[in-house]
């Protein structure tokens, strides 16, 4: 089976990537919890905050300055060079 991942971001030529292999546990990875500024996005990254914790993950936090744009590179070269994996929070 093919997977295809669609940007969605509006990159009129879009670049060609395989996803990242799945890690089998996330015991002893560093997971970035990234809120996009949305409303009630916190919510959601709060409770899977506490699930992580409880199982004894680091977890570091973010936040976007507006849902409207792309995440600033900065932030996304932060996030990338101290985090094994992120959950991006999206809520409506």
């Amino acid at each position: 089976m093919t997977l295809r991942l669609l940007d969605p971001t509006d990159e009129r030529d879009s670049l060609e990537r395989s996803p990242r292999a799945k890690p089998r546990s996330i015991k002893g990875l560093k997971v970035g919890l990234l809120d996009i500024s949305k409303a009630r996005g916190n919510v959601y990254l709060d409770r899977l905050e506490t699930h992580f914790r409880a199982e004894g993950v680091d977890v570091l936090r973010f936040k976007k300055p507006t849902f409207t744009r792309p995440a600033p590179v900065q932030l996304i070269q932060e996030i990338s060079g101290r985090c094994d994996l992120v959950v991006e929070g999206l809520a409506d």
